[in-house]
């Protein structure tokens, strides 16, 4: 194994999609949410491990999420666990990371890897990674995992790409769009050009820096400014300070989008982002009738289809008529949704925090 590899795992979200299970004191990174034996950032370290030796493996999170990562991933020592004071998307925790790496050494080539994603197809993961460890360092590249797409999803990022290849199989980004509309995201399927955006990352530390500094030179400036500090008792203090100074912006917004020399691989490795009820239904087991029943032992249906239920053990649910729905009860709050209207549960949770507090949040 290389040991100039190393991972930083993104975890400091709080997965409000997957509400009313996943909450701001316990979200979906933590949970055990397809019933594997395994939480979801459990199964990202482990995958990881097959890429970079376990000490170089870090997480970044929120600071009230760290008794959650040491219980869950008790091999991790406390100086691989980088903790932010606030949210400030995905930049800023990828810059310290990786700042914090090239401390540690200069040579590094660094994956970026949410904590909440499923791929089923580890080996095929691995294999992409190494690949792309191998351009990015060759290269001095910013390569992304772009997933062949098999159906024009709204709820995904588009990476378009050109006919420059590198390595045989990495294309040059020509454009990245956010969640586009249906019609538009038919246009890309069609088109052949375009791939789901994994918010999957691999660079060199020497490239990914040097990027900083180019395009985002304000939170450059933060981190470097904490060169001193890294890896002493100092660092923690310092850097929960610096947070405050920065700007709430993603990577993708801040470098992917701007810089030339970012190159994607178009990648099948059975991969979800587990963002929405929509896509733990399409991946669990269902009855005769289509519908996706958590745990199915205590649920009773007549007359009813293609529904996503996930209610508490031991508890017993009869559902009668009802067809595309989302029925889904936990920490004293129950939801009933239509499927199709599944990407409105962020507002329904902005909803009951202004009508209720943070007591259901």
């Amino acid at each position: 194994m290389n040991r100039n590899n190393y991972a930083i795992i993104m975890a400091g979200g709080i997965g409000s999609r997957f509400w009313p299970i996943s909450r701001t004191s316990h979200p979906k990174q933590f949970i055990d949410i397809l019933g594997t034996g395994k939480t979801l950032i459990q199964q990202t370290y482990e995958r990881l491990l097959k890429i970079c030796p376990k000490e170089n493996i870090f997480v970044v999170t929120n600071e009230i999420y760290t008794d959650l990562v040491k219980t869950q991933i008790p091999d991790m020592a406390d100086g691989q666990i980088l903790t932010e004071p606030v949210m400030r998307n995905t930049a800023p925790c990828i810059a310290y990371g990786c700042f914090k790496i090239e401390s540690l050494n200069p040579n590094a080539a660094i994956v970026i890897a949410p904590s909440d994603h499923l791929i089923l197809d580890e080996a095929a993961f691995v294999a992409t990674i190494e690949k792309s460890l191998t351009a990015a360092t060759q290269h001095s590249c910013l390569v992304t995992l772009g997933i062949k797409p098999s159906r024009p999803d709204t709820g995904y990022g588009y990476i378009q790409y050109t006919d420059k290849i590198l390595n045989n199989e990495f294309h040059k980004v020509k454009t990245f769009t956010e969640k586009p509309t249906l019609e538009i995201a038919k246009t890309f399927i069609q088109s052949g050009d375009f791939l789901w955006n994994a918010g999957i990352f691999v660079w060199s530390v020497k490239a990914i820096l040097a990027s900083f500094k180019k395009y985002l030179p304000e939170i450059n400036d933060i981190f470097d400014e904490a060169k001193p500090v890294y890896n002493t008792d100092k660092e923690k203090g310092y850097i929960h300070n610096a947070y405050q100074q920065c700007t709430n912006i993603s990577i993708d917004y801040g470098i992917m989008e701007k810089a030339d020399n970012v190159y994607v691989i178009p990648s099948e490795f059975g991969w979800s982002d587990l963002g929405t009820w929509a896509s733990i239904y399409q991946l669990a087991e269902k009855d005769d009738a289509g519908n996706a029943l958590i745990p199915s032992d205590k649920i009773i249906t007549y007359d009813s289809s293609n529904n996503m239920v996930s209610v508490p053990e031991g508890k017993l649910v009869i559902i009668k008529g009802l067809h595309d729905f989302i029925v889904v009860e936990s920490n004293n709050t129950l939801m009933i949704s239509p499927r199709s209207e599944e990407q409105g549960v962020k507002q329904i949770v902005a909803d009951v925090k202004q009508k209720h507090g943070t007591k259901f949040i």
